[in-house]
């Protein structure tokens, strides 16, 4: 008999297409898919990609991560999510964990990963890796994330604009790109420091990535309205001496 196992799925941005065969190979071969959600009435966006591959005799098993700032509320919901998953296991079923974009990148899943692994040592764990919103936006927008000897940046936008005009200062001294994620509100102020250091038309705006109503495009094109949580921005402030 092949012992249960919990897998964490990653399911891309948006773009149901976007899964990996592994990703959909593994969904297939559950028999109880868990997944986030903020409020108990919610289906979840990453059960939403994976919809087509979630058949009706899968058991469903929604997760309650709401979207706080509160350590302890946050904790305690890691704590039982981890609990319910490492249980399912141990009764036999095949678990698939969806997670949003990818399982180790600003995930919820990173922090259900830690909790099992400190204490549910013996649960069999994989992880199978999703496309990121940073690769997706840049596939949209036909734009190279980073060439030769440029550097990559990933990191949350800063919460104030002297932190990030430090950030966009020191990235313009040795060919580093910027991908600063969940945007939304700081735009209103973010746009304004683009606009005064001269690089709106060397940033590329995405919003909703893989979704109906995503929007891709350059940063100049933007009003400095406040955007949605899945919002990103690519910051590029220069090209490497060999081009085509």
């Amino acid at each position: 008999m092949t012992k249960s196992s919990l897998t964490f799925v990653g399911v891309g941005p948006g773009d149901p297409s976007l899964l990996t065969l592994s990703a959909v190979e593994a969904i297939k071969n559950s028999t109880l898919v868990a997944y986030p959600v903020s409020r108990k009435e919610d289906v979840g966006i990453a059960a939403t990609i994976a919809s087509k591959w979630i058949t009706a005799e899968k058991r469903r098993l929604p997760l309650l991560f709401p979207m706080v700032s509160d350590v302890p509320t946050r904790k305690l919901a890691w704590k039982q999510a981890s609990e319910k998953l490492a249980s399912s296991v141990a009764e036999g079923e095949e678990v698939v964990f969806l997670c949003q974009g990818d399982v180790s990148l600003f995930a919820s899943a990173s922090y259900v990963l830690l909790y099992i692994q400190n204490n549910y040592p013996h649960c069999p764990i994989r992880l199978i890796p999703g496309v990121t919103a940073i690769s997706a936006a840049a596939a949209a927008g036909g734009w190279p994330l980073a060439l030769q000897r440029d550097q990559l940046l990933v990191l949350p936008t800063p919460d104030d604009s002297k932190n990030l005009e430090r950030i966009i200062d020191e990235a313009a001294c040795c060919n580093r790109v910027l991908a600063l994620m969940k945007l939304g509100s700081r735009w209103t102020w973010v746009r304004p420091l683009l606009e005064k250091k001269g690089l709106l038309k060397e940033s590329l705006f995405a919003q909703k990535i893989g979704l109906s109503d995503q929007q891709v495009l350059k940063a100049s094109k933007v009003s400095a309205t406040t955007k949605p949580y899945f919002s990103l921005l690519l910051v590029r402030q220069g090209w490497p001496e060999v081009l085509p």
